[in-house]
């Protein structure tokens, strides 16, 4: 960052998941939301409220339900509890969890009816293909009654199992606590489990991201829950040994990067590209690993091959204009930057690295505009406070600049540059101790999270205010 800075057989007593349908008439997006309030739970754990996750009813047998979930929301060996769509509280009675993958099936006892999901084919879950993720956000400050968050994205890739069993990765955006939910088709059908959401970030210098939403197929959770015992009604298909196609080079280039074998996800994005070369993604990601390496014109080059692929990629324009900005190329980044916005006015890091770059050519007061408008699309950018922070102080509104770096670390209580920045202007303002105390806690956190540039220029600033 630059500071300043996811046929029912028939049993008697049992109800459970249906295959897709024949015809695959798609639904319109209401009805598909429609479909993920009635059959997603909230799973919580009971000794810390604040720790929760997601699940998707699968099966329904006598006054048995069972919910398949992602195993790290119930990890931990507490007591959970599953709350229903229609907000009853039930005690979860088992976990299990599947081999192999970061998924479980929790089952939990009730006498009411609830809906169970019906099984898509998740083999046809390719990329570009749109999905939806649903699931509860986490309780925080600012959520004190977690309701349903659904989001529309696209599938980016579909492919060979990665660390955890991931093998699907989808661009929505979603919230932490939403692991274990549903990835439904467009016609309101599972075709994964979500596991997590990734955001891999370029450096310290910029914004620039990768969001990607992580799951496991619908397909090898049922092959999973069936080594274990857990039967639900429906067989997947028998896995064909096929040679790599290009999602496969694609999610395990990801898995990489996220390990930073920058070099090893190049040349799997470039073994992807060779296969699917009109593959913007792949491009994009794969400018993302050249940046992080230092390579900023080969990372401009595949933006921009991105770009001429879909040049309604504002991620691309985003990237590109970082990359630009690296090389001190200011204006050619505020044009990228605003291309983006043309494309998604509501980019909170658009605004954030356009407010930057005008901040980097002395436009303090436009930085400030941008800065306040990524806060107004994310009132939780502590970055941005930081840095709005940063442009009031050096405009002389030293108290402006102190409740910026208050709300930032409200949020972010480790953030070591708003610390920092606080400390040099509470000296500034005549509060030399508070001033010092804030430059060693930023100098504290800035040692344990190894930003070595930092941590030298915080002890300087204490060295002269001791002297």
């Amino acid at each position: 960052m630059n500071y300043f800075y996811t046929l029912p057989p028939v049993f008697i007593g049992v109800s459970i998941v249906l295959v897709q349908s024949q015809v695959a008439v798609a639904l319109s997006q209401q009805e598909v939301e429609q479909i993920a309030r009635e059959i997603t739970v909230r799973i919580v754990d009971t000794q810390d409220p604040t720790v929760s996750g997601s699940g998707v009813l699968i099966k329904h047998s006598g006054d048995t339900y069972t919910v398949l979930t992602a195993y790290h929301v119930v990890k931990d060996g507490g007591k959970y509890e599953v709350i229903t769509p229609d907000t009853q509280t039930n005690q979860v009675k088992s976990v299990k969890r599947l081999p192999d993958v970061d998924l479980a099936v929790v089952e939990f006892s009730s006498s009411k009816d609830y809906k169970i999901a019906k099984i898509g084919n998740s083999d046809k879950a390719t990329a570009s293909n749109s999905v939806y993720v649903a699931g509860f956000p986490g309780r925080t400050a600012a959520i004190s009654n977690p309701q349903l968050f659904f989001n529309k994205g696209q599938v980016q890739a579909n492919g060979a199992a990665q660390r955890d069993g991931y093998n699907i990765l989808y661009d929505n955006d979603t919230l932490s606590g939403m692991s274990g939910g549903a990835v439904l088709n467009e016609q309101g059908e599972v075709v994964a489990i979500h596991g997590r959401v990734d955001e891999q970030e370029i450096g310290e210098k910029s914004q620039s991201k990768i969001i990607t939403g992580l799951g496991t197929t619908i397909y090898s959770a049922l092959r999973q829950m069936l080594a274990v015992g857990v039967d639900v009604g429906v067989r997947p298909p028998d896995v064909v040994a096929t040679g790599l196609k290009a999602d496969d080079f694609y999610i395990r280039a990801y898995d990489k990067y996220d390990q930073k074998d920058y070099k090893g996800a190049i040349a799997d994005y470039t073994s992807a590209l060779k296969i699917n070369p009109n593959d913007a993604d792949a491009y994009n990601n794969r400018g993302v690993a050249r940046s992080d390496l230092g390579d900023k014109q080969g990372a401009i080059a595949d933006y921009t091959s991105a770009l001429k692929i879909n040049p309604n990629d504002a991620d691309a324009y985003n990237n590109r204009g970082n990359a630009r900005s690296d090389l001190g190329d200011k204006q050619g980044a505020i044009t990228d930057f605003n291309s983006a916005l043309k494309i998604n006015p509501n980019d909170a890091e658009a605004y954030y690295n356009r407010g930057n770059a005008r901040r980097l050519l002395g436009d303090k007061q436009g930085a400030i505009a941008d800065y306040t408008s990524a806060i107004k699309i994310n009132p939780n950018y502590d970055k941005a406070y930081n840095n709005r922070g940063n442009a009031r102080r050096l405009l002389g509104d030293k108290q402006g600049a102190i409740a910026d770096f208050n709300t930032a670390l409200k949020i972010n209580p480790n953030l070591a540059q708003a610390y920092g920045q606080r400390g040099i202007v509470r000296a500034l303002t005549g509060d030399k101790q508070g001033g010092i105390a804030d430059l060693q806690k930023a100098a504290e956190l800035s040692q344990q999270q190894g930003n070595t540039e930092l941590h030298q220029k915080v002890l300087e600033f204490i060295r002269k205010l001791q002297q």
